[in-house]
Formats: C-alpha cells, structure tokens, sequence
C-alpha cells in the first residue's frame, strides 16, 4: 500500500490477496485457474466465429449443420458451454478435419 495525501494506493496483486486469498491458497488458486479456462474458452469461440465468418456461414447454419439453435451457437462463440465433443462436431462441420492437443514434452494427442 503507498499513501498519497488522503488516499490509500493498493497494487493489483495485494486486492487480489486481500480479497480472493494469497497466492498459494485454495481459493487464490481456484480462482486463477476459473480465470484461466474462461481465457482459454474465449480464445476457442473467436476460433470458432473466425472460421464460421470466414466461410460466410450466420450463426444459424452452422447451427443447423450440427443440430443446435443459433442460440447455442452463439454461445459457443462466446465461449459459454463448451464441451470437447461440441468443438469436434463444430469444427468438423466446418471443414476442419483434424485438431491436437499439445501436451509438451507429454506429446501431442489427436481430438478428432
């Protein structure tokens, strides 16, 4: 904490401590791993609405290439309710025929 006149400055990281835990704790690590799927989910629906646009495709017939509502496609897109099995049937309809998982020095593991 820094003192500037009246005011109390916090830094990020001691909010962060202060209210969700210090980093190693239960909650501070659960909390940045929540953080951490929600990028990661984000970045697979601009993927998906990338390769939708760049097909010229709306969110309704890519639904309907694969059974859902436009509904849940746009969830997709926005990284909600994304499941493993949704992004092989997603890009599959897409024309995207096969994906991996890089596992680092594991290996990498075909999707689809």
């Amino acid at each position: 904490m820094e003192q500037l006149g009246n005011m109390k400055l916090y830094t990020l990281e001691e909010v962060k401590d202060e209210l969700i835990g210090k980093v190693g704790t239960p909650e501070r690590d659960k909390h940045e791993m929540e953080v951490a799927e929600a990028i990661n989910a984000y970045f697979i629906g601009a993927a998906i609405r990338k390769a939708r646009k760049a097909q010229n495709l709306t969110q309704e017939q890519l639904g309907e290439r694969i059974g859902v509502q436009k509904s849940q496609i746009s969830k997709f897109e926005r990284g909600k309710s994304i499941t493993l099995a949704s992004m092989a049937r997603i890009f599959k309809a897409l024309g995207i025929a096969t994906a991996s998982l890089d596992l680092g020095s594991f290996g990498k593991v075909a999707l689809w």
